[in-house]
């Protein structure tokens, strides 16, 4: 059951110690789960033997200012949907904007970005080699954003309101 694919943060490096290494971390929000959503958790997975997901709370997603109304889905169901991918091996919820707490908890061996990073500064790589992880930023899948599908689906329906 993807549920049982979901823990606590105080059961995360007890759950995250009985996963297969290379264990490989990754975060967001995933607020509405799309094709570039799946193509970097999937391409993440294939760097490691397990693959750790932290879900941003609704509380830090409204913090990182995504915009408003976000996140559209909430924290249970944003988690649920990722542990019912199959390169998914467990699901954290967090409260921070950033995942360094979560990370210096679990200290995965890979932390993973997607590729609209990859320009940008990653506090997590400097953190990873702390403890000898590594960090890598994945390509990027252009023109498939949560941004870009609400903007579409607003305007969508905005034509079908004006007819």
């Amino acid at each position: 059951m993807p549920e049982a694919k979901i823990c606590s943060r105080a059961q995360g490096p007890s759950r995250v110690a009985a996963l297969a290494g290379p264990v490989v971390f990754t975060n967001g929000v995933f607020d509405l789960l799309h094709r570039g959503h799946v193509q970097c958790l999937e391409a993440a997975r294939a760097l490691g033997g397990s693959l750790v997901v932290g879900v941003n709370s609704d509380a830090s997603t409204r913090e990182l200012g995504k915009g408003p109304g976000r996140p559209v889905n909430p924290q249970e169901d944003r988690a649920a949907v990722l542990a019912a991918l199959e390169c998914v091996s467990l699901v954290i919820v967090f409260d921070e904007a950033t995942p360094l707490a979560l990370l210096t908890q679990l200290r995965p061996d890979i932390y993973v970005k997607g590729g609209d990073y990859r320009n940008k500064p990653l506090l997590e790589a400097e953190l990873m080699r702390q403890w000898g992880g590594s960090a890598v930023v994945l390509d990027y899948l252009p023109g498939r954003s949560t941004t870009a599908l609400l903007e579409r689906a607003f305007h969508i329906g905005n034509m079908e309101i004006a007819k």
